[in-house]
């Protein structure tokens, strides 16, 4: 697969954000109402449960975990209380996003999240990235991703919200969430065990790849087995595409794929 242009698979599966918030005495028509506004008309209130989820804190857990290395995501005893304390459940769904719609999209579901935290939910995660935030956290990456003024801010607040920045599997590290900006997700294999003194490094690059995807990259795209680096005497690495090796109907699916890196 040469380039960058990659486009949805012949299956027509395409990225929607599941949200999932939780609260106590959720009203439906208060939060049909709110994410239609904040959504623009395109969000829908898909399920609202009317009794406790006691899967609850584990999936919070999980959600949180995944990034806990790398980002504070400031979920505190009040955000815990507030998991434990629910009695109701809802999930939202976004419009299917194209590449083209990805960003735009992404922002209006901040917005969305944010309007389910000022209308009646206490606690949002993503159930298409595995993420999740502290109340006051999603909030404020809202308020920044509505006021972004160019596309490097926004890409910025987006990523932080929605992409898991890098997770181990095996040897490999990978990053989750980039279908929900339209872009190929990035992998990192190292070619030796996880080194204390290399880790640092190895999660700046994986940094660096996923902005320069979303912002830097040229509009001829990129090219299978080019070498990228971020700085110009740093370690050099080799990008291959991959194809993303999860299941079409699992919500982490990126049918853009993924950027593997290795050692030049």
């Amino acid at each position: 697969m040469d380039g960058s242009d990659i486009t949805v698979p012949a299956s027509g599966v395409t990225p929607i954000h599941v949200l999932c918030a939780v609260g106590v005495g959720l009203d439906p028509e208060i939060l049909t109402r709110a994410v239609e506004e904040a959504g623009a008309g395109e969000f829908t209130v898909e399920e609202v449960q009317h009794e406790p989820d006691p899967r609850m804190r584990e999936a919070f857990d999980a959600a949180l975990g995944a990034r806990r290395a790398t980002q504070d995501d400031e979920f505190g005893d009040g955000d815990w209380a507030a998991v434990d304390a629910h009695d109701s459940v809802a999930f939202v769904l976004s419009p299917p996003m194209s590449q083209f719609s990805a960003f735009e999209v992404s922002r209006r579901a901040l917005a969305v999240t944010a309007a389910l935290l000022t209308n009646g939910a206490t606690a949002v995660k993503n159930d298409s990235s595995g993420v999740a935030c502290g109340r006051e956290r999603w909030l404020a990456l809202a308020d920044r991703a509505a006021a972004a003024e160019n596309i490097d801010e926004l890409a910025i607040a987006l990523c932080e919200a929605w992409v898991v920045p890098a997770m181990l599997d095996g040897d490999a590290f990978y990053t989750c969430g980039m279908h929900l900006l339209g872009e190929a997700d990035v992998e990192l294999v190292p070619g030796r065990a996880v080194e204390p003194e290399l880790l640092p490094e190895w999660l700046t690059t994986m940094d660096v790849a996923r902005y320069y995807l979303l912002t830097e990259q040229p509009s001829h795209g990129i090219r299978d087995g080019e070498g990228f680096r971020i700085t110009p005497d740093a370690r050099r690495w080799i990008m291959h595409r991959v194809e993303c090796e999860l299941e079409e109907d699992d919500t982490f699916h990126n049918p853009y794929g993924r950027w593997r890196l290795t050692p030049a």
